[in-house]
């Protein structure tokens, strides 16, 4: 039976779990919060003084923080590629009587990442301190181009990507709310702080798949995620562009505020990789073939190995003037 064959049938045979997924990782409907409740209510006769209250509060954060916020909120309003994208996987049907659990799992969890968008550019609206007509631009070109993670529709390396992925969306979340705390910004603090935890649960999620394919198809999987390794897991906003810019072209410079900031840092690449290592316990999984057996070896060196890279990497110290957010981080 060919690698792509045996892939569908292990998805196939882990189907059966996809409800005790849902039930373990994702949050009801009715019980999970809404974007609304972190926002001033339109109905309340405090509507005005509550979003003079957010304008207030959010003159204390700096430019590279605005520039994270927007970079960030336009990643997770990218939603509909992450969906379409997942949607063709392999072994992921979502059609007549053919359709499948896993279907099921990626449009509740397509509904519970969509929240994370809406909260996130409403905030930027109210706050008044971003050019939001810039920032829709980008957001629609990132649609439109799309991405390539490398991953095709081979749903072991979809699962090592969105594993990793998760894991690092946590991290910018927690940070970046971290720092509105810190500057007594309760309430976007607590707005990221609770994204984060949907990020967390995710991730524990796509972990287990893996982890359970491991199981299935060991070398198969060793070799998907070595392959996911050496071509980078780059992030979903890899295309991100400005008006009148080139595909890629602000992807790097928002980097690189993130990277000054502390936000999402080379380091924390390495950390997730050694977690995923941990957890799977590579070490451990045995009836591997040659190949499986280099591609383990492979990933039980990286993290050292990308270690020493990063203490090498320089970044540019000087702020890039991106049209979302004035020099002053002010309009």
């Amino acid at each position: 039976m060919s690698a792509k064959n045996v892939r569908i049938e292990v998805m196939r045979a882990i189907e059966s779990k996809v409800d005790s997924f849902i039930d373990s990782y994702l949050i009801p409907i009715e019980e999970i919060w809404q974007p609304t409740d972190f926002l001033p209510d339109n109905k309340s006769d405090k509507f005005l003084d509550d979003v003079t209250q957010l304008r207030e509060e959010a003159k204390e954060l700096g430019y590279d923080f605005w520039v994270t916020m927007v970079a960030d909120t336009i990643t997770e309003e990218a939603l509909p590629t992450y969906e379409s994208w997942l949607m063709d996987v392999e072994g992921i049907d979502q059609h007549g009587e053919n359709k499948n659990g896993w279907s099921k799992w990626v449009r509740h969890w397509t509904a519970e990442e969509n929240r994370h968008g809406d909260v996130l550019n409403k905030y930027l609206y109210l706050s008044g301190r971003v050019n939001m007509r810039e920032v829709e631009i980008t957001t629609q070109h990132l649609i439109a181009d799309g991405f390539d993670i490398g991953t095709d529709r081979d749903p072991y390396k979809n699962f090592i990507y969105t594993s990793f992925q998760e894991l690092a969306t946590n991290i910018s979340h927690k940070r970046v709310g971290q720092m509105a705390k810190k500057k007594g910004n309760l309430l976007l603090g607590k707005m990221c702080t609770i994204i984060a935890g949907d990020e967390m649960r995710h991730h524990l999620a796509y972990r287990e798949f893996v982890k359970t394919i491991f199981e299935h198809d060991p070398s198969q999987m060793m070799l998907a995620f070595a392959d996911m390794m050496k071509k980078k897991i780059v992030m979903p906003a890899h295309f991100l562009r400005e008006s009148g810019g080139s595909i890629g072209t602000a992807f790097e410079n928002f980097s690189n505020c993130a990277q000054r900031l502390g936000v999402y840092t080379a380091q924390d690449y390495v950390e997730i990789l050694k977690k995923l290592n941990a957890y799977w316990e590579l070490d451990n999984i045995r009836s591997l073939s040659d190949d499986a057996e280099k591609a383990r070896d492979y990933l039980m060196k990286l993290p050292a190995r990308l270690e020493r890279i990063s203490e090498r990497m320089k970044f540019p110290e000087d702020q890039y003037h991106f049209k979302w957010v004035e020099a002053n981080g002010t309009l």
